[in-house]
């Protein structure tokens, strides 16, 4: 039996900073790009003596890496030794697997749990692969002289390998740093190998999920159980409880978020002390989660882009470090900052909403309008029109770049109260010049800002003209796209899947 899961990155479209604390809620994207874990047993067979060892083997196989580690699983204590000669160690994997092992011992009655640790002793094969967006490949396709250009990143080969950094020129090795693109690889992985894990074990059942399985409570029970566990796992592998949106967008998809208290974690942060694994996954699971969220998704005929200034990436830790720092010293203005900013994310998402409101009582107009205004800039988008319904249309696509116009100035602002670079001057041209672009609704720094991407969100077909622009600013527009849909069970290993239909798309003239 070999059980497939998927868990899609994101990309946080506002929200950056303030969603750290309650109440304040920021807006999260999922994504087509996901991460792969794939389960199946290393032996075919229990062998009669293995019920006699207390070790279960455990075998985790990054190909893109070409990285292997084993590991054997103490029954007893469900902790993880590693037994190979592996320097680098995957923390999150590392405490997904004890802490989904723990989760079947706590909820399965006694004729599963001697399934589950059936299931241990056979051992358990783990495979862990990232679509190529998660990744930047800029530096591959610069060298082999290709246009920065969508084009040369989908020439690439499916889960292509990823190089790491150069060794240091003293011949000592540096930690080897993959670069990346900003879309939540961590929460991403340990989320696949969490929904993989717990449905292969029997807590969950995730071949069920519709696409709307919000809706239906067992579904909704058992994707809550993946979220739970998955967010215990990232934080403790990170070290810190972060606010989570993540892993969040990652279980259930695009959404508005909240974030949850803290102390939830208190327990998980207490298996580190020396309690039980298995008491403390069930106190996790026992917890009352107060995290919000609310469905959300960008309306119809919009499009997320994503683009790669290649300026090299930023630290995120160290600006929220940065940003915590001001608030502390500065409390009056950081407070006033935070409540413009929280108002105009807020408006942002109103008009949004109001779009796709729009959207499903007025097709027609609704259509006609965003056609007509992918092939104008912004400035001439009311021009002509006299339709009420169609003006209504024009009037809120208006209000959302204004909006967005405010969460950049106080972005900004944040930034250079607290001395580092949110919207550096780079991105501010770059981000001006996109949003006079026809069709451009909205453009903007994800996440925590910096140097690491920009995004866009364009109307009807106008993102090829953003990608041409971007590429002349040597900007690389990435393959990536909103997709609402978040973890989700597959029907095979995807590397076949991605060769068939790579084979499928080319055509013979």
């Amino acid at each position: 039996m070999e059980v497939v899961a998927s868990a899609p990155g994101k990309v946080l479209m506002t929200g950056g900073y303030l969603i750290l604390e309650r109440p304040n809620a920021g807006i999260v994207l999922s994504t087509n790009a996901r991460f792969y874990a794939i389960v199946k047993p290393i032996h075919e067979e229990v062998k009669p003596e293995t019920w006699a060892w207390a070790w279960a083997d455990i075998k985790l196989t990054s190909p893109q890496l070409s990285r292997e580690s084993m590991y054997k699983l103490s029954l007893k204590h469900l902790m993880l030794q590693c037994v190979s000669s592996s320097e680098s160690r995957n923390p999150f994997v590392e405490n997904a697997i004890q802490y989904c092992a723990a989760a079947g011992r706590s909820k399965l009655d006694k004729n599963k749990k001697d399934a589950l640790e059936k299931l241990l002793l056979q051992g358990l094969d783990i495979t862990i692969l990232g679509c190529n967006d998660f990744y930047s490949y800029r530096n591959q396709i610069e060298a082999r002289g290709l246009p920065l250009t969508p084009e040369s990143l989908a020439a690439l080969p499916p889960f292509t390998s990823i190089t790491f950094n150069a060794e240091e020129s003293n011949g000592g090795n540096c930690k080897p740093e993959v670069a990346k693109t900003g879309l939540g690889s961590s929460a991403a992985m340990t989320t696949a190998v969490v929904a993989a894990l717990l449905h292969y074990f029997g807590v969950v059942n995730l071949s069920t999920l519709s696409e709307d399985s919000h809706q239906q409570n067992k579904d909704s029970m058992d994707l809550d159980i993946v979220h739970m566990i998955a967010q215990s796992a990232h934080c403790i592998a990170q070290g810190k409880v972060g606010s989570g949106f993540d892993v969040s967008s990652a279980v259930y998809g695009s959404q508005h978020y909240i974030r949850f208290s803290p102390e939830v974690l208190s327990a998980a942060q207490a298996a580190v002390k020396g309690m039980p694994l298995e008491d403390v996954i069930g106190n996790i699971l026992n917890e009352k989660w107060d995290h919000e969220r609310t469905k959300f998704s960008l309306p119809p005929l919009m499009s997320l882009l994503l683009g790669e200034p290649g300026t090299g990436g930023s630290s995120t830790p160290s600006m929220v470090g940065a940003v915590k720092k001001w608030q502390k010293a500065d409390p009056e203005k950081s407070n006033e900052t935070w409540r413009k900013l929280a108002e105009a994310n807020s408006e942002l998402e109103t008009q949004l909403n109001m779009l796709s409101k729009l959207a499903r009582e007025h097709w027609d107009a609704y259509k006609c309008v965003i056609d007509g205004c992918s092939r104008l800039k912004p400035e001439k988008w009311m021009e002509g029109v006299t339709e009420p319904i169609k003006e209504a249309v024009v009037k809120t696509l208006l209000h959302a770049r204004d909006a967005m116009v405010r969460i950049r100035y106080h972005m900004r602002q944040m930034g250079e109260a607290a001395g580092i670079p949110i919207e550096p001057e780079s991105q501010t041209q770059l981000l001006d010049a996109t949003m006079d672009m026809e069709g451009v609704l909205l453009a903007g720094v994800p996440g925590a800002g910096g140097f690491d991407a920009i995004f866009a969100v364009t109307l009807g077909d106008s993102s090829s003209n953003v990608t041409k622009a971007w590429s002349s600013h040597n900007v690389l527009a990435l393959l990536v796209r909103e997709d609402p849909q978040g973890v989700s069970l597959e029907s095979g290993d995807p590397r076949s899947r991605e060769i068939t239909s790579a084979v499928s798309s080319v055509h013979i003239n």
